[in-house]
């Protein structure tokens, strides 16, 4: 990573673009702030660990833009990316601008730059928005003008409402940073943090577009209102009187009222017991975000009450109850699967017999098996030293190994990749030396190596003693549907994995992971891109549904 700037221009707007995985979205973006009438801009891409083509569309189309500064950071979430975009930084005003949106025509950064300026006190101003909803193919303007206490207003609602409108005054983040450990509203939380010490400006002109698109973190209803609240609640602490505690309770409120409606829409079927207007304002809706009440009442009513009802009755209830009811009865310790009952399964997208693309996900956002991958060699790249080999590239090695590599080798099975320092099949490769390379990274190769265990073989040979092998094979996977598919030879388990380097390396000397579980397989197998699962899916260890299995072996000294 490069060196943060010292330095600062008093003219300059820093446009900072975090991007994980909307690479191609990206160049709409970049090109929509490189086409302004204000020129004195720079832009600040901050890879958030993307696995897709966001390092190519910034290499290829803007390596020769001075203004253009492409960041690399493992992936850490939107605050960090914004605050490693600030640290990298030399502009008096900033913009944060998400890879999947773009700035208006040529006035956007102007107009806030006039509203700025005549109001040096002011922490930030914000205008207008334009939301394009590329899924049910409609456009909404969303423009108005705030006067009074826009701490207020702000406690009730985020008039905001998209972040690429606000133009930050540099000062700002002497003061405040984006809180890492938000995983939404963030910007909800800064805006909060602001106009509650200093004095902000809203006005009604348009500023940019927000694409909404079937990958939007808005559209995690749950994730969206746990984090709202929070980023409220917090400011109990800062109030000042009777007024702001009216506003922050209207605001908590409001906010259920909106997600309640929106998670509503999200249901698979109408539960069959009376779900009422007057039970959705008084109680909202059930779900582990929200308050008591509702769940109490279902259960009294519901349950409590019926000792006397037949259990059929009581059975039918549960199994027509929505799946979010019924996951936080069975963590109450009523009795009760969360699976669908037989015949009641909603198929939805997956009701089809052929996957969504035919490229493993690269058309979407990237594979989800390469986040496993990537995580894995992160994890263990304090091995990734010294002389190292790779085969087919050395991408990996480079990217995880940094200063710490000292020669970097790379082996192709045949002559036509130049830059190859070896030539040949692993598993019968006498040209490769003994006791040689410090580090191996095999990733995704063994799986096409019909002697894979003499390809291991190789590797124990080829190591110098003390050095690591860091292999990763496919589990559950489909074939690649191009030329590698006729080499496609192998899927393994952990427990073929554990016998092979067993046997070549020695009991102790190596250690086996597994990764995935049912949702990440079928995902992988429906050809989803990374960007469609969330972390937390993603994290879930089932070593019953094995998507990736990783393994360290090092070779004794």
């Amino acid at each position: 990573m490069e060196t943060p700037a010292t330095t600062t221009h008093s003219d300059l707007v820093s446009v900072i673009i975090p991007c994980y995985n909307h690479g191609k979205y990206l160049a709409d973006a970049i090109d929509s702030v490189l086409s302004q009438r204000h020129k004195q801009v720079e832009v600040i891409v901050v890879d958030d660990g993307s696995t897709d083509s966001t390092k190519a569309v910034v290499a290829e189309r803007y390596g020769h833009v001075d203004a253009v500064k492409y960041i690399y950071q493992s992936n850490q979430g939107l605050s960090a990316a914004r605050n490693t975009g600030i640290a990298h930084s030399t502009g008096h005003y900033f913009v944060f601008l998400d890879a999947d949106d773009w700035l208006v025509d040529d006035h956007a950064l102007s107009t806030n730059l006039s509203y700025i300026r005549q109001n040096s006190a002011a922490g930030f101003v914000s205008g207008g928005h334009v939301i394009l909803n590329e899924l049910q193919g409609y456009r909404e303007q969303r423009n108005e003008a705030i006067e009074g206490n826009n701490y207020q207003e702000f406690l009730q609602r985020n008039y905001i409402g998209m972040h690429a409108t606000v133009m930050y005054q540099r000062w700002v983040f002497d003061e405040f940073h984006f809180d890492t450990s938000l995983r939404a509203s963030e910007d909800y939380d800064m805006y909060l943090q602001v106009a509650r010490k200093h004095p902000v400006i809203h006005h009604p002109q348009t500023i940019a577009v927000y694409r909404f698109h079937d990958s939007n973190m808005s559209g995690n209803v749950y994730k969206m209102l746990k984090y709202t609240l929070l980023v409220l609640r917090r400011q109990k602490q800062a109030l000042r009187n009777a007024e702001e505690k009216k506003c922050l309770n209207r605001g908590i409120h409001t906010w259920k009222s909106y997600y309640s409606m929106e998670l509503l829409k999200t249901l698979p079927h109408k539960p069959t017991w009376p779900l009422t207007k007057t039970m959705i304002k008084e109680h909202s809706i059930a779900f582990r975000y929200q308050t008591k009440p509702y769940y109490e009442y279902i259960k009294q009513k519901l349950f409590m009450g019926l000792e006397k009802t037949s259990k059929r009755f009581r059975s039918i209830v549960k199994i027509n109850s929505p799946a979010f009811v019924r996951q936080w009865f069975h963590k109450n310790g009523v009795p009760q699967s969360d699976a669908p009952p037989p015949g009641k399964v909603q198929m939805g997208d997956f009701n089809r017999t052929t996957p969504f693309g035919t490229d493993f996900g690269y058309d979407r956002g990237g594979p989800v098996d390469r986040y496993y991958i990537e995580t894995f060699l992160e994890n263990q790249a304090d091995k990734v030293k010294g002389r190292v080999l790779e085969i087919g590239d050395n991408e990996y090695t480079l990217r995880f190994g940094s200063k710490r590599v000292q020669k970097s080798d790379i082996l192709h099975i045949d002559d036509t990749n130049p830059k190859a320092t070896f030539v040949g099949d692993l598993s019968q490769a006498p040209q490769l030396p003994d006791n040689s390379f410090d580090c191996i990274i095999l990733t995704q190769t063994l799986h096409l190596i019909y002697h894979a265990k003499d390809a291991l073989e190789t590797c124990y040979r080829i190591l110098k003693p003390g050095g690591t092998l860091l292999l990763t094979v496919p589990g559950i996977s489909h074939i690649h549907h191009g030329e590698w598919g006729q080499y496609w030879m192998w899927s393994f388990t952990s427990a073929s994995i554990d016998r092979m380097l067993g046997e070549v390396f020695g009991k102790g000397a190596y250690e086996v992971q597994t990764h995935g579980n049912v949702l990440v397989a079928t995902a992988f197998l429906y050809a989803m891109g990374l960007p469609e699962l969330t972390k937390e899916q993603l994290s879930y260890t089932d070593p019953q549904y094995q998507v990736i299995i990783t393994a360290t072996a090092t070779k004794p000294v």
